[in-house]
């Protein structure tokens, strides 16, 4: 087989994809990308068995069709050394060898049979889910919720974005066990109640190809597998198994201590005094009363201390709470919002964290951080 691609084209649609490949593949033949021509098609897929992503282009000057394993690798470092150029690549189905021709010079690489490619999973029709979501919807969803997975192998349900629809709306949600995220859209609602655990990689890939993408998503999915379809890509994973924790149950419903406070100036504070804070448990205490927020931390191995205080609204009982300052920077530099209302019951119950007031309607974020224990 023969086609004729720009360079520059090929290696933006190599770049997206190869991402997906795992530089700890335990079968060679997922280090290549799989090419596949039919007619004026020219489909490309990269899996590490986990996640596939294909991509396809359109091409003007093809000869024949078949499929062809090619090294990613030398692929990529080769495309990347050259200026705007159409090349041409001719594929020898026997030997399984690959010449480049350039406009200055020919490129010659080995690659392998196609058939040895892994075949690519398939989602049931009869126990499928189907439904179109808008590409910013999910992009915002990913976004906000992938920074509070967990990393825990003896609970894999944890390691995951939990997507949940339901007539209301369609949810988002992470947590790994300190921090929980819950991220709402009641325009994104569904028919039906369904739901599944989106693992932490295809995740971050779809926030790398979402915000190029200008169409609704198509979303496809059973007990084991999912199918997004973009405009360009499509990207098929296999979802963790097993059910989410009840995450409902741990968000307090009665919090009658409620703060406002300018969200950057409550960030930059904590980054500042959490510099102070002992390095094994990174706690800043937070005394609010009336008025004014006072964070304070300090390492008496080292004798260092620091405390600033901030202006604040707050309405309830005085409070003493403590927090892990890196989580707590977290959840502050992913509240999309001015100012942050700031919702406890009591030091030895979780906090919430909410946007005072949310940039779109349609949507609710909540964060939920949980304490730790100040020692007197």
């Amino acid at each position: 087989m023969k086609f004729v691609v720009s360079s520059t084209d090929l290696l933006s649609h190599l770049s997206a994809i190869s991402k997906v490949i795992s530089s700890k593949s335990t079968m060679p033949i997922l280090d290549n990308f799989l090419f596949q021509l039919t007619e004026t098609d020219l489909t490309i897929t990269a899996s590490d068995l986990e996640s596939t992503l294909i991509t396809s282009m359109e091409l003007d000057n093809t000869e024949g069709d078949g499929t062809i394993a090619v090294p990613a690798k030398l692929l990529i470092d080769t495309l990347k050394e050259f200026p705007e150029q159409p090349l041409t690549f001719q594929v020898n189905d026997e030997n399984f060898g690959i010449e480049i021709f350039s406009e200055n010079g020919k490129f010659s690489i080995v690659g392998q049979s196609g058939e040895d490619f892994p075949e690519l999973p398939e989602v049931k029709e009869e126990s499928a889910t189907s439904v179109t979501v808008d590409h910013r919807i999910l992009q915002k969803g990913i976004e906000k919720t992938l920074f509070a997975t967990a990393d825990d192998e003896l609970r894999p349900v944890m390691n995951g974005i939990f997507v949940e629809l339901t007539p209301e709306n369609m949810g988002f949600v992470a947590s790994d066990a300190h921090k929980l995220v819950r991220y709402r859209r009641s325009d994104a609602a569904s028919e039906f109640e369904s739901s599944f655990i989106l693992p932490k990689k295809p995740a971050s890939l779809l926030r790398g190809l979402l915000p190029k993408e200008e169409l609704d998503v198509k979303l496809e999915f059973d007990d084991k597998n999912a199918i997004f379809t973009l405009s360009n890509f499509k990207l098929v994973c296999r979802l963790v198994e097993g059910n989410y924790p009840s995450y409902n149950s741990v968000i307090p419903s009665d919090n009658p201590n409620k703060m406002i406070i300018d969200r950057l100036a409550f960030y930059n504070t904590v980054k500042r005094v959490s510099v102070f804070s002992n390095q094994a448990s990174n706690l800043v205490k937070l005394s609010i009363n009336e008025n004014q927020l006072v964070v304070s931390a300090q390492d008496i191995d080292f004798s260092i201390s620091a405390v600033e205080r901030l202006k604040c609204e707050y309405d309830g009982d005085e409070i003493e709470i403590g927090f892990k300052s890196t989580f707590l920077l977290e959840i502050l530099s992913n509240i999309p919002a001015t100012d942050v209302r700031m919702e406890m019951s009591d030091p030895s119950r979780a906090g919430l964290l909410l946007p005072a007031e949310t940039e779109e309607e349609e949507e609710d974020v909540l964060m939920l951080l949980m304490p730790m224990m100040i020692n007197a």
